[in-house]
Formats: structure tokens, C-alpha cells, sequence
């Protein structure tokens, strides 16, 4: 366990400062509490708090205090989401440990540390390292309440799951049904008082989700930030909407909405191959047919078994939380992005390291031995399948990975390898072909930094965004794109969404190379030079924002280089209605404002939108300056046109 761990440290840590800000967005956000409690109470996107980020805020919090010891940079930033990385890989094991052996722990663990996802988010700074740090927790809590029917460890783990809630909502409750259902199946104790029990952890869930929720809600809405991502400023409507059914039914007011909405999601084609087609498959989907084949070997094995027996009770655990969640990302309409499957890492690496080691210690019995063999020849071709996606990034692995797979099934279904030297050698290689995808893909992504709000694990092939890249210069929408091909560069944007305005100075450039902007510019902040930096920064303690961008995510790029607040009009998309025109007036009629730059017009129609009206009455009334190829306006008396 300690060499899993240990090994584990390294590969989330090594190289970590070589992405940079990684998602900027959420970076600024972390800037903004490391300088403000209220900032980091609400969640708000900027010091001043003007506005917040687009998700609850527990998960910004781990970071935010990590900002406040040891000083905001990219390491204090991203070292605690590797260690939440960590933290699950080790939980996991313990938790599959309880009931399952410290072999099936230790393999569970290591599929989780090496699966391509897992490693792109434990070295990222989005929400779902955090999540999914809490689903293993909320897991183990249920397996501890499970086993002498306690209320206690039941109640602590709805308080995560409510916890868990406040790092991104709504997709907290998918693993809900699996809990309770096992709960419900197997734990010791009547009907009635396993039912009691169910109903006090949901209400220590809610509470634990509900007081933010309660706080935002009834706190005057003069006196605290914009909630980001609503159109009602109410935190309600973003967990129910933008966060939450939205999601499911793509029925999502002010999202970017990538395409137009038929028999497949506005993100990509919808159905039960969503998880294996060319975005999501390199993620995720290595090891998901064995799991799934596994869940399902030992519900039939332990069908006849008592009530209460541990086997079964773990395969409804691990296999109802892979289920409900596999299939909500399946066929989800919404927004959807191909890291939202780092949920589904723990129940993978949980049912391979059961149902592996149930059926080998089994391998005397020949349905036992054909089972097992079955599975490493569907994760090797499968694997094999996966690395044809990617022809020119070490050709013939895949070649060697279905041989190498291929030939231990074929060594397992012909012996039981009573022998040790043997049984380790079968064992070896089995556990080679079915696991050298999955860690080639975790390597290259190791390696490679990721920047932008749209991160891909995997090797950097073609326009260098992974799986399901296409030639240079085009990029397929996460979830397939319907087989659309999107042009891409700076400032570009989706076809029939405008959006204007000058690109400013973007460097780096992250998993994107070339430092191109990516859908309509969203995918990585600006980097403004130092030369803009500095004009920025004049007379900036007199204004409670330097400067007012539209879009948190291109504003996140100069807030960081000035490290003074910056007004992120319309939220992320710049399409929340936030300031009104009238709002923002009066704010740059007090003084309270000092630059206006030009990065475009938010994702709304031009002209329509909240963010377009104000870019235009600033174009109307204030002289333009341009620096280093960036416009700006001085907001200031000074810079008013003279008419």
C-alpha cells in the first residue's frame, strides 16, 4: 500500500508546474479567496467580488487555503488536488480491502492511480478531483455502516455525499441510489430500521449540502456577488439548471450550446456508446467492459448466497455507482465533457480488483478460469482498439497488447497454474496486456501540460488534443461532435456563434499547442504582455477593479498577471446578465472601473446579449488604445470621446 501510494505521489506531482494556471478560470477564483474570506465563502471569481465562478465552492476551498500558507503559483494551486489524487487511490484500497483482501485493494488502487482521466484531473484544477475524492470516501463510510448496520458511519457518509454537493452539485447524487441500495440489501438489522437509517443520512445529506445553499439564498443580494452561471442571480436556479437537470436535458439557459439540438445532445452523440466512441473511449473506457463483465459474474455467483453476503453487496456498491453514473454521462443532452469521467475510476478499479481476484483464487473450477480468461482477451482487443485511434503515437503497441492478451487467456482457460512461479508468470503477463493502454496514456498525459477549460488525457497526437483529434488546425467537440469538424485559431468561434473582438496576446498554450483560442477563444486565457500588464496596473489601487473583460475566462488571464481584481462580464460564457448596461454605467460613473478591454462579445447573438450592449456603448463613448495588438478603453473622465 505504501509503494502504490508513494508511487502514486510521484506520478500526480511529477512536473506539475509545467501547466502553468491549468484552468485560469478557477486559478483567478483561487487568486480571489486567497485575498478575500467573502471571495472564498461565495465562491467569487474575483477579490472584489463582482461575481462567482459557475459551481458551488467547496472544491476551490482546499486550494484557496493552500494559496493563503504558501502564496498563489501554480504548485500551490495543484499540489492539493494530486494529493486528493492521492487520497482516493488510498481510500479505494482501503475500502476494497474491508471485504475483499488487500490484493483486491491493491489492484483497485492501481487501476484507479493509472487510469488516463484519473491522472489528467488529480494534476488539474477542476472540480472533479475533489468529487471524486468524496465518492470513495462516501463509499468506504457506507461499507463500515453496511457491515454492523451503523448509524453513525451511515450518517457520515450522507454528510459527504452533502459535502460532496458543494464541489459540483447536482452530479453528487448519482452515487446515491447505489449507496442506499446496498445499504437497504445487505445491511444487518429489520426493514424498518434500515429504512430509519436511510432517511437520517439523507437528511444529514442535505443538511450538509443545504446551509450553503440556505446562507446564499437568504443573503441580500446587494450586499454579495452575482451567482455565476444563472440568469436570476439565484444559486437555486444554478443547481437545478445550468448544474443540474440542465445537464440531462440540455435544456441549459446560458450555456455556450455547441450545436443544435436533434435525436443526439447539443455536446456530441448521445446513447450507451457514448463512453467508448473517440472522445470519451481514452479516457475511461480501457478496463469499463471488464468491469462491467465482472459486476455481472458476481452477482450470478453469490445470487443464491445470504442476505447480508459481502461479495454481492460490494458488486451492488461498485456496480450500482458505475451503472447510474455510466449511464447519466451516456445519455446526458447537455454539457458533457470527457473528465466528467473520472467519477466512474473507483468503481472500475473496485470491480476489476474483486472480480479478478475472486475468479483467480477460483481458477481450480473451470467457469471460474474461462471467465477470467474471457476478460483479459475483451480488455486486450479492446485496449488494442483504443490504440489504432492513435496510429502515429507508437505504432505496433497495439499489436503487441492484443498478442500479449490473446496469449494469457488462452494460458488461463488451458491450466489452473497450480505451480507458483507459474501462476505469478500467467498472472504477469495478464496483467501487462490488460493494463499497458491505460498506463501508456496516463504517461503521455503526465507529460504533457494542460491548460484551458477543456483538458484531454492521452498522448498529444495531430492539433494535440488527444483521442479524437482530427488534422491540424480542427477540433471535434467533446462527445463526438456529431462527426462535425470545427475550425479552430485565434479568436475563432462556432459556426453561427459570433464572437468578436480582439484575440489579445495568447502564449503557451497548453493542451492545445500553438496557443490557439479554441472554441470562440474559451479553451485558454489570454496572457497579457507585459507591456499591457503594466498600462493595466496604472493607478490601479484607485479602482476596485483594474480592468473589465467580457468572459471570466478571457478576464482570468489578466486578473492573474496583475493580481488585482478584474470584472468578468456575463460570467464565464459572458452570457450571464450581469451587470446590466445600466449597472456597469453607474459603476464606471463612481469610479469604480478603470480599463474596458476588447476581447469580444460573449456567446448570445450580438447585439442582443447583455455583455455586446456594454462593449458597444463603451466602443461609442471612449477612445480606443491598442497595445501589443490588444484593444483597450481608459474608462476614466480622460479617456471619453470628445465630440
Amino acid at each position: 500500500m505504501l509503494g502504490l501510494l508513494a508511487s502514486t505521489a510521484v506520478l500526480y506531482l511529477w512536473g506539475l508546474g509545467r501547466s502553468g494556471w491549468a484552468n485560469a478560470y478557477y486559478s483567478a477564483a483561487v487568486q480571489a479567496g486567497a485575498q478575500s474570506w467573502k471571495a472564498f465563502f461565495f465562491g467569487s471569481f474575483d477579490a472584489s467580488n463582482f461575481i462567482t465562478v459557475d459551481k458551488s465552492p467547496a472544491f476551490l476551498w482546499p486550494m484557496e487555503l493552500s494559496a493563503r500558507v504558501f502564496g498563489l503559483s501554480s504548485w500551490s494551486v495543484l499540489v492539493p488536488q494530486a494529493l486528493e489524487g492521492v487520497a482516493a487511490v488510498g481510500l479505494l484500497y482501503l475500502a476494497v480491502r474491508r471485504w475483499s483482501g488487500p490484493a483486491a485493494g491493491l489492484l483497485a488502487g492501481l487501476v484507479l492511480a493509472l487510469t488516463p482521466v484519473a491522472a489528467l484531473m488529480f494534476r488539474f484544477d477542476n472540480p472533479d478531483a475533489l468529487l471524486t475524492l468524496l465518492f470513495v470516501a462516501g463509499a468506504y463510510a457506507v461499507i463500515r455502516a453496511v457491515e454492523h448496520g451503523s448509524t453513525r458511519w451511515l450518517v457520515l457518509a450522507g454528510t459527504i455525499v452533502g459535502f460532496a454537493f458543494l464541489a459540483k452539485m447536482l452530479q453528487s447524487l448519482l452515487v446515491v441510489p447505489a449507496f442506499a441500495l446496498v445499504y437497504l440489501v445487505a445491511a444487518p438489522g429489520s426493514p424498518l430500521r434500515r429504512i430509519r437509517q436511510l432517511l437520517l443520512a439523507g437528511v444529514a445529506m442535505v443538511v450538509a449540502a443545504g446551509w450553503w445553499v440556505a446562507v446564499v439564498e437568504l443573503w441580500p443580494k446587494g450586499s454579495r456577488p452575482f451567482i455565476g452561471g444563472s440568469q436570476t442571480n439565484s444559486v437555486l436556479e444554478l443547481m437545478f439548471g445550468y448544474n443540474g437537470f440542465g445537464r440531462l436535458t440540455g435544456d441549459e439557459t446560458g450555456s455556450v450550446g455547441a450545436g443544435p439540438q436533434g435525436t443526439n445532445g447539443r455536446w456530441g452523440p448521445t446513447g450507451l456508446g457514448r463512453l467508448f466512441n473517440s472522445s470519451f473511449g481514452g479516457q475511461i473506457s480501457w478496463l469499463l467492459p471488464a468491469a462491467l463483465v465482472l459486476a455481472v459474474v458476481l452477482l450470478a455467483v453469490t445470487f443464491r448466497r445470504p442476505r447480508t453476503d459481502r461479495t454481492r453487496a460490494a458488486a451492488i456498491l461498485w456496480g450500482g455507482w458505475l451503472l447510474v453514473t455510466g449511464l447519466a454521462l451516456s445519455l446526458a443532452q447537455g454539457i458533457i465533457h470527457p473528465y466528467y469521467t473520472v467519477a466512474l475510476g473507483p468503481p472500475i478499479g473496485a470491480l476489476v480488483g474483486i472480480g479478478t481476484v475472486a475468479l483467480w483464487a477460483r481458477r481450480q473450477a473451470p467457469w471460474a478460469r474461462f471467465s477470467l480468461a474471457g476478460v483479459v482477451g475483451l480488455t486486450a482487443w479492446w485496449a488494442s482498439r483504443l490504440l489504432e485511434r492513435t496510429p502515429r503515437w507508437h505504432a505496433g503497441l497495439s499489436t503487441v497488447v492484443l498478442v500479449l492478451g490473446i496469449s494469457a487467456a488462452v494460458l488461463i482457460a488451458a491450466s489452473a497454474w497450480s505451480r507458483p512461479p507459474a501462476a505469478a508468470a500467467v498472472a504477469a503477463a495478464a496483467l501487462a496486456a490488460t493494463l499497458l493502454g491505460p498506463v501508456t496514456y496516463t504517461w503521455a498525459t503526465v507529460q504533457t501540460p494542460h491548460a484551458g477549460a477543456l483538458p484531454i488525457a492521452g498522448p498529444a497526437v495531430t492539433a494535440g488534443l488527444g483521442p479524437g483529434a482530427t488534422a491540424p488546425g480542427r477540433f471535434v467537440l467533446p462527445g463526438g461532435n456529431g462527426g462535425r469538424r470545427i475550425p479552430f485559431g485565434r479568436g475563432g468561434g462556432l459556426p453561427g456563434v459570433p464572437f468578436g473582438g480582439a484575440p489579445g496576446n495568447r502564449r503557451g498554450g497548453g493542451s492545445l499547442g500553438g496557443g490557439g483560442g479554441g472554441i470562440g477563444g474559451i479553451l485558454n486565457a489570454t496572457t497579457p504582455s507585459p507591456a499591457l500588464t503594466a498600462k493595466l496596473d496604472q493607478d490601479a489601487g484607485a479602482y476596485q477593479w483594474v480592468a473589465a473583460v467580457v468572459s471570466a475566462n478571457q478576464a482570468a488571464g489578466y486578473q492573474l498577471a496583475t493580481d488585482r481584481p478584474v470584472m468578468a462580464i456575463g460570467g464565464f460564457n459572458g452570457t450571464d446578465p450581469a451587470p446590466t448596461l445600466a449597472q456597469f454605467q453607474r459603476l464606471v460613473e463612481e469610479g469604480r472601473v478603470h480599463w474596458f478591454v476588447a476581447q469580444g462579445r460573449g456567446f448570445g447573438p450580438v447585439g442582443a446579449d447583455t455583455a455586446a450592449s456594454i462593449t458597444s456603448w463603451v466602443e461609442r463613448n471612449y477612445r480606443p488604445q491598442v497595445v501589443d495588438g490588444t484593444t483597450i478603453y481608459d474608462l476614466s473622465p480622460r479617456g471619453v470621446t470628445q465630440v
